[in-house]
């Protein structure tokens, strides 16, 4: 038998608004504790962060870059992020936090109310069109190898995928499973499909639900 896995946290754990913004990306968790001052410049360096990416592109914006435009020292911005990920990965916090609210207690299908496998087929079909629309930057906030399938929002989103897994498929090893289905919702292999393959993104989205579709044993919506 395999080693076990790290295990998520059961399917009947609910997640409420507070835990929805901790799980995010982690950059705010401690945002009610910081002073007035330094969450008026954390802000600050997040919108020269902004027009930084809207004026080069996410692959041209480094630490010293956001300093410069912030007009504060580059040990400022290491200290608030840690690091270039960190700072990209900020910038992500708002729409990281506006898909998990809207899979965890939007409207159905992505949200609760529809069927566990219905909810899945919209989860991917959404998640491949929010990588569409911020796949540059996305990438350059890619976490490193070791980092990459521990990062807070990855952990969130594959165990929303396995919790729809138990609740459809109970006897397979729906935490493995996981992990296999959020790999072609990788944004790299997004990048890949659709700038370098020239694959449109409804392809990939039909795929998504062919995959949901043989992987649960149900046919297609009707």
């Amino acid at each position: 038998m395999s080693a076990a896995l790290p295990s998520f946290p059961t399917p009947e754990e609910s997640v409420g608004r507070r835990e929805l913004l901790q799980l995010g990306t982690g950059s705010d968790a401690d945002e009610p504790c910081l002073r007035a001052d330094a969450a008026r410049n954390r802000a600050r360096l997040l919108e020269a962060a902004a027009r930084l990416v809207a004026e080069r592109g996410a692959a041209g914006v480094t630490m010293e870059a956001v300093a410069a435009a912030a007009c504060v020292g580059k040990g400022t911005v290491f200290r608030r992020f840690g690091d270039r990920t960190g700072l990209l990965t900020a910038l992500l916090d708002h729409t990281e936090k506006k898909f998990q609210a809207a899979f965890l207690s939007g409207p159905p299908p992505l949200g609760p109310g529809a069927p566990p496998v219905e909810r899945l087929r919209a989860f991917g079909c959404a998640l491949l069109r929010r990588s569409a629309e911020e796949l540059d930057l996305m990438l350059a906030a890619e976490p490193d190898a070791d980092r990459r399938f521990t990062a807070a929002p990855r952990r969130v989103l594959c165990h929303h995928v396995a919790v729809l897994l138990r609740q459809t498929v109970p006897d397979a090893d729906c935490e493995l499973l996981a992990h296999t289905l959020m790999g072609q919702l990788d944004p790299v292999l997004v990048h890949h499909l659709t700038r370098q393959c020239g694959m449109p993104l409804e392809r990939l989205e039909a795929a998504w639900v062919d995959l949901v579709n043989r992987v649960t044993g149900t046919g297609r919506p009707g």
